[in-house]
This record gives C-alpha cells, structure tokens and sequence, in this order.
C-alpha cells in the first residue's frame, strides 16, 4: 500500500452482481500551519511530505521569502490531525503578525478565510526567463507527470503538481487531495533542494484558477501547464504576471492562453 492512503471495504455493483472489495483510498487530514505557536491556517491534505508542504505555503502565502527565515519546524500529532509548528525570525514574525489573518481551507479551496479583497488579489512579482520549450514540451511535462502519481494509480482521487525542465522531465513531483496543496508541497520541495523555478515550467493536474497562477509567480516559474482550462482571472492575472499559460493539455493538443512566444510550435496557423 502505497504511503498516504488505507485499504478500505466496500461493495462492487457490476452487471447486477455484487462483490465484496477492498479499495484503496487517499488519507485526508486537518494539518494546521502554526507559526510562533499562532494557527495561520487549517488545510485539510494528504499527511505526506509535509515539511514541504509547511514550507512551500509559507513562501506562497508570502510568509517568508527565504528558508532560512523558518528557524525551527516540528510536525505534532494531535488526535484530530497534525500540527505544521514553525518558528519564525523576529523580522517575519512581527511582519506576519502584522498581517494575521485565519484561514480554512476545505479541499478545493485556496482562498477561504482571508478578510481583504487586496489579499485575494495581491500584488505579484513580475516573472522574468528567458524559458523558450519547444510544443513537444507540452505532452512530455504532462506524461511525465502522469508517470510521477503512484497515490492516484491506488486511489484516482488526488491531484499532483510537478517541475518539469527540457532534457531532463519532471523533476518533482507531489501528491494530494488539496490542488494547492500539491502545488504548495512541490514549491517547498524545490526550494529545499535548491531549484530555481525560472528554468522550467510547473505541470498540474487539475484547472488553472487565479491561486494556482499566484503560486507560480511566487515560485518564479514562467510557465503553467494544465490538464483543464484557466478561468478567465486567471488568464488576466497571468498575463500581468507574464506567465505562460498552456493548458487543456491531453495527448499531443493544448491550448496557449497567454504569453505564447515562450513555446514555439512550428505548426501552420489555419485560416478559414
């Protein structure tokens, strides 16, 4: 069994006939993201690779910009769920507690419990590369990624975000019942291994909504792929963000929505 999820039983109905099963399914947990002893956050995800969730969050919800900026960090195991516990520089302490706010997030959601417009639309850094993939690019990041999701072969109920680079495929890859939250967890990873998200582009899973492109801008990454489309916000705060959005990616079609000099297809426009 695959680590982050159990063997649960239940009743096959085929054909008119039932049969006794046992299916494989994702945990879900309540993890709360706990700074300086002060919950910030209460996400419900896949108890794995959680210290690169816990810091991957941090650096997309702007909570720090820099590792070094975590001093301590512990995982404690509650009866309910599990506690992120990090501990963080004075200066980024006094930052976040002049900006605290509660969130809970409920699987599917990445905005719930702020209390600002300006929060839900905050102001992005400008993505900058000199990235350039070829449109084989495209079907190779989403293959790969495919390829990277031992939790969805058991189950087929969670998503996965991963970092893919030209030459060398998805070179991270995470897991969860949460899209952010995969998304989060990857941005942790890659930062723990020291990864700039300049030299390549982010693949997930799921649709494209405007937290998903926020996350990206702040891992630097100048490229989304996706298996689903954008909303339309999204394709706006892309194009400010000047990150390239390739998307409804299946086989070897996709669709570019923003910033399309960056994937150079050679394919022959068709006119009417």
């Amino acid at each position: 069994m695959t680590k982050g999820a159990h063997s649960v039983a239940g009743v096959a109905v085929r054909k008119g006939r039932e049969q006794a099963v046992m299916r494989a399914l994702p945990d879900e947990v309540p993890v709360a993201l706990v700074y300086n002893g002060s919950t910030q956050a209460v996400m419900m995800a896949t108890p794995d690779d959680l210290h690169d969730f816990a810091l991957g969050f941090s650096l997309s919800e702007g909570i720090i910009t820099d590792l070094t900026q975590i001093e301590k960090f512990e995982i404690v195991k509650h009866g309910q769920g599990l506690e992120a516990q990090m501990w963080l520089s004075d200066d980024r302490a006094d930052a976040l507690a002049a900006r605290r706010r509660f969130m809970a997030g409920p699987v599917g959601c990445g905005l719930c419990g702020i209390d600002s417009l300006d929060q839900a639309l905050r102001d992005l850094p400008a993505v900058t590369s000199d990235l350039i993939l070829a449109a084989d690019d495209i079907p190779a990041a989403m293959a790969a990624l495919r390829a990277a999701q031992p939790l969805h072969d058991q189950t087929r109920a969670v998503h996965a975000a991963g970092f893919y680079v030209a030459g060398q495929g998805i070179v991270a890859a995470r897991e969860d019942v949460g899209r952010h939250n995969a998304l989060d967890k990857v941005i942790g990873a890659m930062a723990r291994a020291g990864v700039s998200g300049a030299g390549g582009a982010i693949a997930i899973t799921s649709r494209v909504s405007v937290e998903m492109v926020q996350k990206c801008a702040v891992a630097g990454a100048p490229v989304l792929i996706a298996v689903s489309a954008p909303t339309s916000l999204a394709v706006q705060t892309a194009l400010d963000a000047g990150i390239t959005i390739a998307a409804l990616a299946r086989d070897d079609a996709f669709e570019i929505f923003t910033h399309s000099a960056r994937i150079k297809t050679g394919a022959t426009p068709h006119v009417a």
